[in-house]
């Protein structure tokens, strides 16, 4: 019979693998219960590792860290009189909340809709992909912003044309994590890590002086095989795993005269928002330059970014709205801005248990003495050349699952590499771009990143049943071949010894 003439398509190991990861990851309790569990986790260990005396130095300032036990009459202390403070300070919670008022707001009233609308309309389909993972490493200038900004918009934009949102999660996702420290322009992250490397250098040689623009070259290089590689894991596993989606599909229809009216409107508001902001941080005296310097990366501009990606997408919102007749009043506006701030409830539960353990966690500095002594092993083995440079990579992701900071896990492994790998003639350029690879590639897949929380709340609102097992597996095709194509790539730029940054070389000149 027909029937029984048809073949089926058997897996590759890889499709078993990741769907042996998802099953495993899916039976995990919900979050929030698991962060609980972790905290619990993290308490426990604390007094045991605390009672054996677990210990490291602190390279640098000879420093002793020792394992702190929470629940010691110190420790519980801390916790109870911290937890209000540790929730309202966990980053990623008022970044969030303020960054979807704008863009809850723009959502609503139909703005975003629109414009993705218009893009795909005028748009080839086969370049959406490497659009959006483009926008994402890009998306990085904005800093933690774009983990908030970009995964919702690359749903919509998927959910347009027919494909499932939860794809462009993911691919959005994995770029702006998994290319952190991939861009076409220098960032904020640039200046950050400088000034680390900078003091680990003058260790062993107090004359040493940086550029931010030490690794130029190769990010830019990185930026472009990033892209590349991202569109084709998007191809091969990501689109193929989730296949069709089965909930309520917005569909294409032309634009309306209204909604015309809106994008004209919302353009001409989001042109005069940008001329605004550029007269602001242009001249060399701008209102939004650093007031000392009249430098940009270290300004009033980058560090009031959220906010001002706020305004970014509020104000065209409610231009939009009012043009295309969505919203008639200011009672209107308060309550679609309501209902996104609705919608993030899930997340703001999450937000508390979270914050609660990654606090524990830095509180017993285990994740601490965990990245030294790994450091110390990794000088131990005593490797030299190329392998040493790929076996500090590969340290360095692995200490990324558990100290998602980039700037507090080069400040505990600086001290220790930059003047190890200087004596050996290899310029601090090197270590810092070496760090870098390693730190991004993980990104994806740590659950120690705390947008991993928000991009599960994200998910959720196209499959309230999917679990940290469907994400995980989704995302580790991107790191393990952002891995490998990062590595082959440094590993050429290290053997040909090009240039990694205007004046910074592999070795020392």
């Amino acid at each position: 019979m027909q029937g029984n003439s048809q073949t089926i398509k058997k897996k590759s190991w890889i499709d078993n693998m990741l769907d042996k990861i998802e099953r495993a990851g899916n039976k995990l309790p919900d979050p929030i219960t698991l962060f609980i569990i972790l905290a619990g986790v993290v308490l426990v260990l604390s007094w045991v590792l605390s009672m054996l005396g677990i210990s490291a130095v602190q390279p640098g300032t000879e420093d002793v860290i020792q394992v702190k036990n929470l629940l010691s009459q110190e420790g519980l202390i801390l916790i109870l009189t911290q937890m209000v403070s540790t929730f309202t300070g966990f980053a990623p919670l008022g970044l969030v909340i303020v960054t979807m008022i704008g863009i809850g707001l723009a959502e609503q009233t139909g703005l975003i809709s629109a414009v993705m609308k218009k893009i795909v309309m005028s748009a080839p389909t086969k370049l959406i992909v490497p659009f959006i993972i483009f926008t994402g490493l890009v998306g990085n200038l904005a800093a933690d912003a774009a983990f908030i900004i970009l995964p919702p918009i690359a749903a919509m934009i998927f959910m347009s044309i027919g494909r499932n949102p939860l794809a462009g999660l993911i691919i959005t996702y994995a770029a702006v994590a998994g290319g952190f420290s991939a861009n076409i322009l220098i960032s904020s992250l640039d200046v950050l890590l400088l000034g680390i490397t900078e003091s680990a250098a003058q260790i062993a040689d107090p004359a040493y002086t940086g550029r931010a623009t030490m690794n130029y070259y190769f990010l830019i290089a990185s930026t472009f095989l990033l892209v590349i590689i991202g569109t084709w894991v998007a191809k091969k596993f990501t689109e193929p795993r989730f296949g069709s989606f089965h909930g309520e599909i917005e569909k294409l229809e032309p634009l309306t005269a209204l909604e015309k009216r809106g994008l004209k409107w919302a353009g001409i508001v989001t042109l005069v928002y940008i001329l605004v902001i550029a007269f602001t941080v242009i001249p060399s005296n701008g209102l939004l330059r650093d007031p000392a310097t009249g430098g940009f990366l270290n300004s009033p501009f980058m560090a009031g970014i959220v906010p001002i990606m706020l305004f970014f997408f509020l104000l065209p919102g409610l231009a939009y709205g009012i043009a295309a007749k969505e919203v008639k009043n200011d009672k209107e506006v308060a309550e679609k801005i309501f209902k996104s701030i609705a919608d993030m409830a899930p997340f703001i539960v999450l937000a508390f248990a979270a914050s609660q353990m990654i606090a524990f966690f830095n509180w017993s500095n285990i994740g601490s003495i965990l990245a030294i002594k790994g450091a110390e092993l990794l000088q131990a083995l005593n490797f030299t050349g190329l392998p040493m440079m790929i076996g500090f990579v590969l340290i360095c992701a692995f200490v990324n699952l558990l100290i998602a900071s980039a700037s507090a896990k080069w400040a505990l492994l600086a001290p220790i590499f930059v003047p190890m790998f200087l004596y050996l003639g290899y310029s601090p350029a090197v270590t810092q771009m070496a760090y870098r690879v390693g730190d991004s590639i993980t990104n994806p897949i740590t659950p120690m990143l705390p947008y991993f929380a928000i991009l599960l709340s994200f998910a959720k609102r196209y499959d309230k049943n999917i679990g940290i097992g469907t994400l995980i597996s989704s995302l580790l095709p991107f790191s393990v071949f952002f891995a490998i194509g990062w590595i082959i790539l440094f590993a050429i730029w290290f053997l040909l010894g090009l240039p990694l940054g205007p004046g910074d070389y592999i070795y020392l000149k």
